[in-house]
């Protein structure tokens, strides 16, 4: 479904609920951040890692907007980016989906975060194909 607001179509799902309770909706994303991960539950999974490409988009409060130029007046994104490498890095994961899970936990834990796109993909498990991965949407409660 989409929505026209000031002649722009919305086809983000998200974005259009927030829109309906916020006056803005500002995002921080990473795209396609490369992390070799221990992860999977076959054999040949065990003992090694393999690459993940992990996906983001950050849904931010409206007032993380800077008001002047300022560093301390937004968001630093690089806490995200640091504590996605801690939960990749701290142990074997069997599952994607509990990668997922942890990430959008603590995404979600800044309270300037409305709501979270997350998603990871190995990227070597089949010959014809790019990618297999698993996404996780998240909205705060009211």
């Amino acid at each position: 479904m989409n929505v026209l607001v000031a002649d722009m179509v919305i086809t983000d799902p998200v974005e259009q609920r927030l829109l309906e309770r916020e006056n803005d909706v500002r995002k921080i994303f990473f795209r396609n951040l490369l992390v070799d991960v221990r992860i999977g539950v076959h054999a040949q999974e065990q003992g090694r890692t393999q690459p993940l490409c992990i996906n983001i988009v950050l849904y931010m409060r409206a007032d993380t907007a800077p008001k002047s130029d300022s560093f301390a007046e937004v968001f630093d994104y690089d806490q995200i980016r640091t504590g996605i490498l801690e939960l990749a890095h701290a142990r074997h994961i069997n599952l994607q989906e509990t990668l997922v899970e942890e990430i959008s936990v603590y995404a979600m834990a800044f309270e300037k975060v409305l709501a979270i796109r997350v998603s990871t993909e190995k990227t070597d498990i089949y010959a014809d194909c790019e990618g297999v991965g698993y996404e996780l949407t998240r909205i705060r409660a009211d």
